[in-house]
């Protein structure tokens, strides 16, 4: 098992925290060290202790908040693992299992950023992409199946568009609503 050493932790943590506050008014290609280091209160060699360019804090940050997408979409597997039920039935789905807005709400700067008007679509499409990946890898029994690849993109887009509306309202709804909106969407999408 790796220990974490605390001080890399919170330095890190200090330059995510930074790089998020100032990708609120730049776009990420406009940011350079110096200002990020600055945000962060750390100094230049500690910065290059970790990275080479503030496009790598960025990459970090990104993997390590899907990291915790990943964990939190596979949450409601945990539940029907322990049922010993084979697939996830998206119309008998608990919403108290759905972690995917906890996620949101933990990472609330970071998702203000990618949904906001001013900022490329590769972020958008980053986290398309990771959303996407879930959905094939808890479809696949066997191979990939290229013929469901718009069903993946449509639900995909079902759970990105419920967290836009989420943002576009200020994130005003509680994590338990959001939970009974996407339960309740994806009854609809799988209602045969």
């Amino acid at each position: 098992m790796k220990v974490k050493d605390l001080r890399v932790v919170k330095t890190k943590k200090a330059i995510y925290q930074a790089l998020t506050k100032l990708l609120k008014d730049k776009l990420l290609t406009d940011i350079n060290v110096s200002e990020l280091c600055r945000e962060a209160s750390i100094n230049r060699g500690t910065f290059y202790f970790h990275y080479e360019e503030v496009g790598d804090v960025f990459k970090e940050f990104f993997e390590e908040v899907i990291v915790d997408l990943e964990e939190s979409y596979k949450e409601p597997y945990k539940y029907i693992s322990a049922l010993q039920v084979q697939t996830l039935d998206y119309k008998n789905i608990d919403p108290k299992t759905v972690r995917i807005f906890h996620h949101v709400k933990k990472y609330e700067d970071f998702y203000r950023i990618i949904l906001s008007d001013n900022v490329s679509t590769t972020y958008y499409y980053m986290f398309f992409d990771a959303i996407r990946s879930n959905f094939i890898e808890d479809s696949k029994i066997g191979e990939y199946d290229e013929s469901k690849k718009f069903v993946y993109s449509f639900m995909t887009n079902a759970i990105i568009g419920l967290i836009i509306e989420w943002y576009r309202t200020n994130f005003e709804e509680s994590v338990d609503d959001m939970n009974i909106h996407l339960v309740e969407t994806l009854n609809v999408i799988t209602r045969s």
